[in-house]
């Protein structure tokens, strides 16, 4: 009798560690996709700020050329402007199916890696 005792408080505290471990592994897991999705996060903001000013200085130095080349800086950025007109209109008609796929599987790939 005595030694099913033992073996009962054995399986007790194996399974008590056991629920232990497993808690702090979970708690340690998702500190770990959190820390991940953050990173993740933090350099796409700084990518995207970094490529945004880019992005306008380049536009302004193509539009002072075209202005240069067509003797009318306002034609310049006339066509700069349609130009990125033109890609926002295509972003909005395509962002049911290739926009918004992109992101989700990119969220979901982030959740799961």
């Amino acid at each position: 009798m005595e030694a099913l005792k033992q073996s009962a408080e054995k399986l007790t505290d194996s399974i008590s560690n056991y629920a232990e471990t497993y808690y702090k592994l979970t708690v340690l897991k998702a500190a770990d996709k959190a820390t991940g999705i953050a990173s993740n996060s933090l350099t796409a903001a700084v990518t995207l700020l970094v490529g945004l000013f880019t992005l306008f200085f380049l536009s302004m130095a193509l539009a002072f050329w075209l202005g240069d080349l067509l003797d009318s800086y306002a034609a310049g950025f006339l066509i700069v402007g349609l130009f990125f007109a033109a890609c926002i209109a295509s972003v909005i008609l395509l962002r049911k199916r290739i926009v918004f796929p992109f992101i989700r599987n990119k969220i979901i790939r982030n959740l799961y890696d």
